[in-house]
């Protein structure tokens, strides 16, 4: 297991973390198999989404805002971090790639971002890289 150790600088923010995912398959010298990225945060999630125009970031945070809002009067946890932890059940802790030779299976335009969501923050995402062939 690889640990990829992820600082966020926002409250809310989609981090892209492709390129350090894809170093860490390149490093393990896995040519088919699959990636599993998992977050142990429960106000923190995975996504995999459009990467090639930054808009999309800010419209899925905007989005994601408007339906679970920061400060809903009839959330009734005492840390007041409800909807952080809501926003983070909806994206999920968990996403497994394919890999084919050597590389990502993520189509064109898309990328994995770590989701933040009460932030800003340390965490970490941790990858197991298997090998389709033993």
């Amino acid at each position: 297991m690889l640990t990829l150790n992820v600082a966020t600088q926002q409250h809310s923010q989609l981090l892209p973390i492709t390129d350090a995912v894809s170093r860490a398959v390149a490093d393990s010298g896995v040519t088919d198999g699959t990636c599993t990225l998992y977050c142990l945060r429960t106000t923190a999630a995975l996504t995999i989404n459009e990467n090639a125009v930054s808009d999309v970031v800010r419209d899925v945070l905007l989005a994601v805002d408007k339906l679970i809002p920061w400060d809903a009067p009839e959330y009734c946890q005492v840390e007041e971090n409800s909807a952080a932890h809501v926003k983070a059940c909806f994206f999920g802790s968990s996403k497994h790639v394919i890999i084919r030779d050597g590389r990502l299976v993520l189509g064109t335009w898309r990328g994995i971002y770590f989701c933040e969501f009460d932030g800003s923050r340390r965490r970490q995402v941790h990858l197991q890289i298997v090998s389709a062939h033993p």
